[in-house]
């Protein structure tokens, strides 16, 4: 007798398979439906190009950028137009004295003081700033005790001497002075 392999085939009597099913269809008779995709589809972002002609309907929601900060462009160079302004240089304060010798020295107030005194006549606008710089003078001379008028019926005697105890006098009635008025400021 001749010798025969072993098969797998149960033959006649063996219990049959079930036919084969596609895998789209298995889906559908089971129940269960295709996962949603998440992301973006490979080489995507390569592609944009592609993908927007592909996908019209996701332009709006590509038009809205996830990144944060300005998308606005930056100029690498300086504009000729544009002017770098140079720091203010802080004026120092002019004493109430350096003011008035400001004032005074003005060769405007000169001219037009000069032409005062000859008897011409000043226009307008001329009349008006001489009459604001003599108030601002006048302010500053009232402010620092200055006395534009000598009264001719007290003349100051220099020659006059006062005695040790009189001067010690003076001194001190400026010293209290004084406290008056740093106590008010």
């Amino acid at each position: 007798m001749s010798r025969s392999k072993k098969t797998r085939k149960g033959g006649e009597n063996s219990p049959k398979l079930q036919p084969r099913v596609k895998k789209q269809d298995r889906a559908v008779a089971t129940g269960k439906r295709k996962e949603k995709e998440s992301g973006n589809k490979s080489g995507s972002r390569h592609n944009e190009d592609l993908i927007l002609a592909q996908a019209p309907q996701q332009q709006s929601a590509k038009k809205k950028d996830p990144r944060h900060g300005s998308k606005k462009p930056v100029a690498l160079a300086i504009p000729a137009a544009v002017v770098v302004a140079q720091p203010k240089v802080k004026q120092v304060k002019l004493t109430d004295e350096q003011t008035l010798l400001k004032l005074e020295e003005d060769p405007r107030l000169n001219q037009l003081l000069d032409m005062l005194e000859e008897g011409r006549d000043l226009n307008d606008v001329d009349q008006k700033w001489l009459d604001q710089q003599l108030n601002k003078i006048e302010a500053l001379m009232v402010k620092l005790g200055i006395s534009d008028d000598m009264d001719d019926d007290a003349p100051p005697s220099p020659a006059k001497s006062l005695s040790d105890d009189e001067l010690f006098d003076k001194f001190e009635s400026g010293a209290n002075l004084l406290k008056d008025y740093q106590d008010k400021f």
